[in-house]
Formats: C-alpha cells, structure tokens, sequence
C-alpha cells in the first residue's frame, strides 16, 4: 500500500530517474499570462471548506469509476515522536472507520467484485497520502457507499487501540520486507543527497523502534493536524454522470469542517550548497556498481506555454544523450553495462539532472569519464541535426498516439494526472491543448536551444556525485579526490564531434508475395483464419477498443525443448544477441534509428515449449511491424562484436549474483524444484562459457526457418481488406518445408514426497519461505478455472489470519498454474516473508487453514466475493486487446475452438464449495510438496 515517489524509489534503486512529461510546483499568487487552461472536459472546483474536486466522465473501462482521495499530507510533516505515522494511518483506514468496523471495508469491497491491492489500494509519499478505489457504476446504491468510504477516510477513522496494536505487526513487517542492501545504501546516501533536508531522515515507512512503540495519541494528533478539507482533494474519473458525482462529493465532503487553528503546511526545502558533494556507499549484498552525478536545481513553475516549450527542449536533450550512451554500450568493450540521461523532480521543492551508469566492480571511474564524456562532447559540439530530427518525430509519434487515444485512455490515467495538479500544480490542459502546442512549438525549436541546456544543467553547484558499490575483498573503490579527478580529466580531453551515421531503409528489396488459399470465419468471436499457400495460419479480429493499437502474436509448438542438450545455453540467450545484433542489412544501432519516429515492436517469444515473436503498433506502423517479423524470421544478425559485448555485460551484471540472498534463495528453489536437471541450471558466470555465437544463431535459424507451422494472431484496430496484402507479402513468403512438431518432454519433474531446504543468507532479521505444490494434471479451462478459485479463495483466508489476525507478516501471495506441454502438471505456490522466529509457527497456521479448506470447504461469502471479482475482470477484459490476443493464442495452444474462452462465466458458476473442496484436496497435498526457506546466516 505504501510507497515513495516513484522518483524517489529510482533513487532509493540507485537508478537514473525517468525524464518528466511535465512537471510543476505550487501554484503562485499571481498566474503568468500565458498559464495554460484547465481542460474543459475537468470539472474542477472547491468547497466553501477547501476541499478541492476534479469530475470526468471517461468511458474506459465502461461500468467503472476511479477515485481517489488525495491528502497534502506525508511523512515530511512527522514530528519527532511520529516516524512512520503518515503511513501507519494509510493502514488504519482499511481498519477501523466510522461506518465500517473492523475488516468490514475489506469484506464489503470484496463483496461487490473489487479486489484488495488491484482495486482497493493506498499509498504513502513524502509529501502526500493517497488512497484509490476502483468501483463499478452499473449500481447507484455501490457508488453512493463508494463515497460513505472515501468520507470516512477523509475524517472518519477511529484509531481504536486494540486496531492499532494489532496493526503494528503488519507495518513492521512491511518495514521488515524493505530491509537489505538496498535500505542500507539508500541510509547512506540520502543524507548526502539530501544534505540539510527534513526528507533525509522521514522516510514513509518510519523506524522499527518507533513502530514498536508510538503511542496512539501522536496517531491521533496528526489525522486531526492534517487530514482536513483545505489539504484534500477527491477526484473521480469514470463511466458516470458528472453532475451527480459532483452531487455526491458536496454530499459528502461539504460538511466537514474548516481547522479551526491549522499548522502551517510547509514546503520543506533541500538547502543548496556550492561544492560538489560525494557518497560513496557499499554493501556486502550489493548487485551492481553504479555511478550518478546528480546536478540540482529549484524544482521550476510548470504551468505556462512557455514551460511546455522548455519541457520539450529537455524531452529533446535527454532522448538524443541516452541513445548516445545507448550506443556505447554496443562496444566489444563497453564502458558501462548501461547508462542514461534524464531530468525531472526528485522532491516536492527540488528537481536534478542526471547522469547515470550501471558498472562492473571495477568500472567506476571508467563509467563516470564516459558518461561525463559524452556530456562534455555536447556541450562543446552539440548535437547533430539529424539526431534532432529524429527526437522530434519521436515525440510527435507519442503524441499523435495520446492524442489517437483521447476518448479510450483509461481512467486511472487520468485520475493520477489530477492528482498531481493538485499535489504539484502539474498542468492538465489536456491532450487536444498539449498537441496543439507541439505541433505549434517543435519546429521552432532550435537545435542551439538543445544544445544549450549541457551548459545550463551542468554547473558546479550543488553537484552530487554517488557511488554505490559491492563490498568484498579484493575491490579497491574509488576515493572521493579520484571521482572529483575525473571532471578536469575531461574537460581537459581532446574530443571530436559526434558522428551520426544516417539509417537505411529496413528491406532493400521486397519479398513476393504468397496466396491466401482458405479462408473461414468464426462468428461468435468475429474472427477471420486465413490459411497462406506455405502452411501459416493467420488469424485476425478487427476491434474499435483502441484506435491506435494492433498487437500480435507468432506461435509454433517446439521450443528450446527441442535443442541437443549441448546447444541448450546458447539457443537460450540467442534472441538477446539477435536484439543486439540488429536485423538483415542493418546492425542494433542502424535499426534503432530506423524505427525512430514510429510506433512500432517486434519481441521474441522464445521458451521452452514454443518459439516465436511478440510486439505490437500503431495502424499507420503496420507496414513496418511486418518487416519486422519478417526480417526476425529470414534475416536475423549474429553480430561478434556485439556478442562481446553482451557477454561482458552479462559477466559484470552477474559477478555478484551470489551475494544476494534473494539471488540464493530463487536459484535453490529452481534447482530444488527440478531436481538439478541441466536445463533448469541458474544462470552464472560459469554458464555464460557455454554460450557459442554461432550454435545460438545457428538454433535460431533452425527453429524459425520453417513457418509452415506457425499461427499469427493480430487483434486491434485494422481493416481485413488493408492489413490482407501485408499478410501476403510478409508472411506468406516466409520459407516453410510442412514440418509438423510438438515440444520434447526432457524429463524435468519435481521430487516426489515432501523436500524441505532452508538458505542461510543475509544479515537483515527477516525470513522468507515459499511452498511450491505439484504434480500431474490434466490441462482443461474446467480445471484452470477451479485453481484460479481455490488460490484466490485461500489467499483471501491466509490475509485474514496471518496479516489481520496474527499480524504475522505483510502479505501472502498464492499463485496457480495449469500446464499443458510438455508434460500436463500443475504448479500452485504460496509465499510470504515473517520474522524468522516466526516463520515456522506461521507455516503451520497455512497448513491447518488448507486442511480446513480441504475438510468443510470454502465460506459461501468468501467463494461468492472471489467468483463476483472474477466475472467483473472478465467484463472489464473484453475490452481490451490484449485479452483476446492471449484467449485465442491460448485457444490455438491447447487445440480448442477459438470461441471457448467466452464460456468462461458458465464454467466459473459452475465451480461451488464441494468444487473447491475436491480442488484443494487433490491439488494440495500435505504428503507432496517442495518448501524453501531463506532465513539470516546468524541462524545457521
């Protein structure tokens, strides 16, 4: 439920943060002249009190709405004896309210179809609280008692004591699960980055101590200093009449009183200072080595004409440096394993440029002087017009796409967006407004104006360099005076322009097309199969979901199963050497230009069982999308400068796998699971020596050049009579030679009987345990249906006893799978992490509620709330493209008729208690399983 901004987060990940599409602070008292509208579709208003509203009907997903209370409200604003409170009252509402007693709010959302965490979520930031609903609107009375909520939220929480104790367990062992190495040199940078700062030391989680032991009373006392009108705002984006939401929030809202003495809601700053500051922080269970240098600014007013301008000029610098970078990385020695360009705000007060490299142990200060390099080489070159033109038509693509997709954008897109206006005064002038203004803007921007910004970002103060590294012997790091050495190396080095090596068309010369010889339709599901003179079966269904979307699907059974065991590592990483090889005439780079300005994708879908491609696009990128598929199919690259590269990078990502507890602890489960077959071996460094460049080109070669057993499947927004002669050109010349196959069972079971491991690993008090069931199964949708309710069933029941009951543990996540090749088993897991004193008692607790489960069955309320959740995806799923693609390929795969997956709420009324019950005796099997557990070394 909680969580940092995302910004933040990438921070806390020592990633690069993500460029900003736009951005804003507080609003000022007096608006510049050209400040930008509100879109007109918005309502937007205040009551008398100062709670702020935004309404809009939007019809996607239809029978839905958003809402969202947002509170100007984070941890920043904790006193000293508040650590973690801000987030400690996100929990309580879904506790204890004035209309709904303990867990009733959970139950009565399950009730009604909506789902804890996909549908009914919170979040706690620095600077904010929010809380988000997803509701169904085909009822009046569900959406009016969707209000009741929110409103109890906003001033109707009860704190009760026993609640409150109860609770601590829950967000102690959130704080628990966010331990490692990653809080540890997060700890460490954080007071350099954020010098002078109250953010430095108010992270949202808070501490263990004060999650001990706060006492309710500080709880109390901030709901009642910052939950009120004047910082809120409720915001509803969904299928509904607007007047009557914008009834329902005076309704509700209007009578909640004004503070009578508010404390000031300060803006806390980040204090500049003029030198350059460095933290180096390392961990015995670090990953990776990376490298930033962040350079800070005044988080700017994004509110006006002229900031969008600015945005699209920063859009523009950030874009053509990181495919610069982008591009080294494709050195048979690269300097980083990868790195990037972006600016945007890291804080409520504070926005930063910066650069950053992901590195091996040893490659920091190599790193550091190729990212500040290709910076230096801007600032005194700039950038080529070429590569501005390109950026620009990148950017009017992803708009012409916003824009395409204006009346079918979901609805918690926009929610969000009205979020943060209220939050950050991001402006929402609307995509019809902010397309007008790009086309009106980007060819006046200059490319001296781009260039400009190297020299404007790039200053010497309030400069931070960070460096977070693995600690072990041997690695000798940088020293601050080394890392500081670096930027007079460079700026006194000799340098030449950047050479931009212009691209070439994808296919110089055009397959002949085939023939289409048979043709059918199924009509229930609006299908066309179209059958093409080499063997491929095509098969299409046109939608109006989204008016900017095809996406497709390229299936032929077989896979990796069929390779010699001693080709089994290389056709395993051949698709990641094609993908950085590049296709036909063209290498990685001359692609990635190529495809610029379109909206386009073609990914391989290459597994055990099956091989073929994935991807997607735009209708007028469809052309461009089958050169795709048919280049991955006839034209594939097997680069040997770029298989170095990979290589290198992959020796470097991996150097330090072992150290990571989580690392020991997946690939023992994996080993475990499989009991040790060759082919379900981890990935290590000693793997990688096995991997040939020519037996991975040569495999792929093998298993993608005969489609005569292929199936296409294209769903989105296409004409038959337009998309038939690609279907010719493209994918009726590819070769094809009749072969009939099926994937190779190589013998991979799990054990039989009961196996129970334990890893010893890490230094955090914190445990977790997994237990894996399975077994023989036969694949029907009957019985992938019964799995899918039996885990949501028991996952539901787990919550309640060892998250609300027990306070034993954050959350549990239970997953089922059906399989069909190339042996029929299943496989259903259950996972949660527990302190380690704790983990054994509360495994127990699971096996007597699946014993429960398997003597008397399921509640009728709780199968009833799972079953009514369920039929409400299904409605909202068939809307989208995405679904039908994945229920028709499924369809192919399991030799059913394509219509099948429409039957699924008959086969989901058909599932009742003694359904369940039968379910959960043959599936889990107190006498058959695998458990792993991950406990501390000090426990060994």
């Amino acid at each position: 439920m909680s969580g940092i901004r995302k910004r933040v987060l990438s921070l806390l990940a020592g990633l690069a943060l993500l460029p900003l599409a736009s951005t804003g602070a507080e609003a000022a008292q007096v608006a510049p002249p050209d400040t930008l509208p509100i879109d007109p579709v918005v309502t937007v208003g205040r009551l008398d009190n100062g709670l702020r509203y935004y309404i809009r009907a939007n019809s996607q997903p239809r029978q839905r709405a958003e809402l969202l209370l947002v509170v100007n409200a984070g941890s920043v604003l904790e006193d000293e004896d508040q650590r973690g409170l801000a987030h400690f009252i996100e929990h309580m509402a879904f506790n204890s309210t004035r209309n709904f007693p303990r867990q009733e709010l959970v139950r009565y959302l399950e009730s009604i179809g909506m789902q804890f965490g996909a549908d009914v979520n919170a979040y706690t930031g620095f600077d904010e609280t929010v809380y988000m609903l997803t509701v169904p609107t085909d009822s009046a009375v569900l959406l009016e008692r969707a209000f009741v909520i929110l409103e109890d939220w906003a001033h109707g929480q009860l704190f009760d004591p026993a609640e409150v104790d109860r609770e601590r367990g829950v967000v102690t062992e959130e704080w628990r699960l966010g331990q490692g190495a990653g809080a540890r040199l997060r700890d460490r940078i954080f007071p350099v980055l954020l010098r002078g700062s109250r953010y430095a030391d108010r992270l949202p989680i808070g501490t263990r101590e004060s999650l001990a032991s706060f006492d309710p009373t500080a709880l109390r006392r901030f709901y009642s200093d910052w939950y009120r009108p004047d910082l809120m705002a409720v915001i509803a984006v969904g299928d509904f009449d607007a007047a009557r939401i914008e009834q329902l929030v005076r309704r509700h809202f209007g009578g909640i009183a004004r503070a009578q003495r508010p404390r000031e809601r300060t803006v806390h700053p980040v204090p500049a200072h003029t030198e350059t500051l460095v933290a180096i922080a390392t961990d015995r269970e670090a990953p990776n080595a990376t490298v930033e240098v962040y350079w800070k600014h005044p988080a700017p007013a994004q509110r006006t004409q002229a900031s969008f301008r600015v945005s699209l000029t920063e859009a523009f610098y950030n874009g053509m440096l990181s495919a610069r970078l982008t591009e080294l990385t494709r050195q048979a020695d690269p300097p980083f394993i990868g790195a990037g360009s972006s600016a945007g705000k890291i804080l409520r007060s504070k926005s930063a440029y910066i650069l950053t490299a992901l590195v091996g142990d040893d490659g920091i200060l190599r790193g550091l002087d190729a990212i500040l390099t290709e910076a230096e080489r801007v600032a005194r070159f700039g950038f080529t017009a070429t590569e501005l033109e390109r950026q620009k038509r990148d950017v009017v693509r992803a708009y012409e796409a916003a824009y395409a997709e204006r009346d079918k954008t979901n609805s918690a897109a926009y929610a969000n967006e009205y979020a943060r206006h209220f939050l950050e005064a991001e402006m929402i002038p609307g995509i019809t407004a902010e397309f007008e203004m790009v086309r009106r803007f980007i060819d006046g921007i200059a490319l001296s104006e781009v260039n400009a910004l190297a020299t404007t970002w790039m200053r010497e103060a309030e400069r931070v360099v960070v460096v977070q590294a693995p600690e072990k012997e041997g690695l000798a790091l940088p020293t601050e005076r080394d890392l500081l050495a670096v930027f007079d190396q460079v700026r006194g080095k000799r340098l030449d322009p950047w050479i931009d090596r212009a691209a070439s068309a994808l296919i110089a010369t055009l397959p002949q097309p085939g023939r289409i010889v048979a043709e059918r339709t199924i009509p229930r599901v609006d299908v066309t199969e179209w059958t093409l003179d080499n063997g491929v079966r095509v098969l299409l269904r046109p939608t109006d979901f989204k008016d900017d979307e095809v996406v497709f699907r390229a299936w032929s059974p077989g896979g990796l199963s069929l390779i010699p065991d001693a080709d089994y590592m290389s056709a395993g990483f051949s698709s990641t050497l094609i993908a950085a090889s590049g296709l036909g005439e063209l290498d990685a780079g001359q692609l990635q230009r190529a495809l610029q300005g379109k909206a386009v994708s073609v990914r391989p879908a290459y597994d055990d069982v099956s091989e073929g491609l994935t991807g997607s696009a735009s209708p007028a990128d469809l052309e461009t999308l089958f050169q795709l598929i048919w280049l991955n199919m006839t034209s594939a690259r097997g680069d040997s400068v770029a298989f170095r590269s990979i290589m290198q990078r992959l020796r470097s990502l991996l150097a330090n796998r072992a150290a990571s507890p989580e690392a020991v602890f997946q690939d023992t489960l994996a080993v475990t699971i499989s009991q040790h077959h060759p082919r379900a071996r981890p990935v290590t460094v000693d793997v990688l020596d096995e991997v040939d460049l020519q037996r991975a080109m040569a495999t792929w070669r093998e298993r993608f050049g005969d489609a005569g057993d292929f199936t296409f499947v294209f769903v989105g927004s296409f004409a038959l009579d337009s998309i038939r002669p690609l279907v010719e050109r493209y994918l009726g010349s590819l070769p094809a030679a009749g072969r009939v196959e099926r994937a190779r069972d190589n013998g991979i079971r799990p054990p039989d009987g009961v196996v129970e491991k334990v890893v010893y690993k890490g230094v955090e008090p914190s445990s977790q345990t997994i237990l894996l069931f399975s077994g023989p199964a036969t694949y029907v949708r009957e019985t992938q249906v019964a799995l899918t309710l039996l885990s949501r069933v028991l996952e539901t029941r787990l919550r309640e006893v060892l998250r609300e009951e027990l306070g034993g543990t954050y959350g549990v996540d239970v997953s089922p799978g059906l399989v069909r090749e190339p042996w029929p088993h299943y496989v259903f897991s259950i996972a949660f992490g527990a302190a380690p004193e704790r983990l054994d008692s509360l495994t127990s607790t699971i096996f007597a509620e699946i014993a429960a489960l398997q003597a008397d069955g399921p509640a009728a309320e709780t199968l009833a709330s799972v079953r009514t959740a369920r039929l409400r995806e299904h409605e909202t799923n068939l809307r989208e493209n995405g679904f039908w693609l994945g229920q028709l390929l499924s369809s192919v795969t399991m030799d059913e008729p394509l219509d099948s997956f429409l039957d699924f709420p008959a086969r989901l009324d058909a599932v009742d208690g003694a359904t369940l019950r039968e379910a959960a005796r043959q599936f889990l099997r107190a006498d058959r399983y695998v458990r792993v557990s991950l406990l501390p070394e000090n426990l060994r």
